[in-house]
């Protein structure tokens, strides 16, 4: 699943066949059906395209009925002026404005009658849960089922609408950042982590004591050393656990045990660590330090001087103009 950077596409539509083949395509959906009230029906739909995930923006005018087979995807809904019913495995919901809620359980049969207005979908590949929480590489991996289609309380919704916000706003619309398979990689896991979050699943989060038996020493240096070798790839926690041998649970619990610190926290000092080498021997003619930062998986410029400047105790611009 690997990143280049953004798509965009875009569809406006009054034709009911054509707006049919479109969502079936665009969501890739084994089945579909659609009807909608209303003789001036007119949908635009508008999809910005990162790999493993897509975030869209879609306005229909008409009272629309659909009926899905099945999607593989996760689809995490957010209405914004339209209320949304939508029936799955048994279960209805009915959603106002500002409500969000996944679509239905990945590869199960949904109906949704959709009013007119707009709604948000962010659609994700669900190996993006794997790539968060996994078990360790000899032990049997048990997918990630979602038990509940609705936020397990309003402040994790609240809390899915600020991520969903912030990858809109400061990745997917921002055309250098959109440009960096570092910065993408990081916001889709952002995203499948803010999903497990905020809907009720089956992943484990606490370390269960096989994690702990295996967090040990040698597995630290296991996992320091395939960042160091890898650490301009857009790597995973998964990845670095397989690395070393261990699960992301277990990794987690050795970093705090022998480091006091996070794998993702001692990645990003290894990559704070090669932007600095590259602002070191950068002509400040041809480079930007947004730009080695961005390179380095770093999007927010003020963070990345802060915390720049609290390692080698000068801002990153010093470096390169110096």
């Amino acid at each position: 699943m690997a990143l280049a950077s953004t798509t965009s596409q875009h569809f406006d539509s009054r034709q009911p066949e054509l707006i049919h083949q479109y969502l079936a395509e665009a969501y890739g959906t084994r089945g579909m059906s659609i009807s909608s009230g209303g003789h001036d029906y007119r949908l635009r739909h508008r999809r910005l395209h990162a790999g493993p995930f897509r975030a869209d923006r879609t306005t229909q005018s008409g009272d629309l009925r659909v009926t899905v087979e099945g999607m593989e995807s996760v689809v995490v809904c957010e209405t914004t002026t339209s209320s949304v019913s939508r029936t799955c495995d048994g279960e209805e919901g009915w959603f106002r404005p500002g409500d969000v809620f996944l679509s239905a359980r990945p590869g199960r049969p949904y109906r949704i009658r959709w009013r007119p207005g707009e709604m948000l979908v962010v659609q994700l590949d669900p190996r993006l849960c794997a790539q968060v929480v996994s078990p360790a590489p000899r032990r049997r991996p048990v997918p990630v089922q979602f038990t509940g289609l609705a936020p397990a309380s309003p402040a994790l919704a609240d809390h899915w609408r600020a991520t969903a916000h912030y990858v809109r706003l400061a990745v997917l619309t921002n055309p250098e950042a959109s440009r960096q398979p570092l910065v993408l990689g990081a916001a889709a896991r952002t995203l499948a982590a803010a999903a497990l979050a905020v809907f009720p699943n089956t992943a484990l989060t606490d370390p269960t004591w096989q994690d702990r038996r295996d967090a040990v020493a040698p597995a630290v240096r296991r996992a320091i050393s395939f960042m160091e070798e890898h650490a301009g790839q857009d790597i995973n926690p998964a990845d670095v656990a397989a690395a070393a041998a261990v699960s992301v649970r277990s990794l987690q619990l050795a970093f705090r045990r022998h480091l006091d610190t996070t794998p993702m926290a001692h990645l990003r000092r290894i990559r704070l660590e090669r932007a600095h080498e590259d602002l070191r021997l950068s002509d400040p003619r041809h480079e930007t330090v947004s730009r080695i930062a961005g390179r380095w998986g770093f999007l927010n410029h003020s963070r990345f001087t802060a915390h720049y400047r609290s390692v080698f105790g000068v801002p990153p611009s010093r470096t390169l103009y110096d």
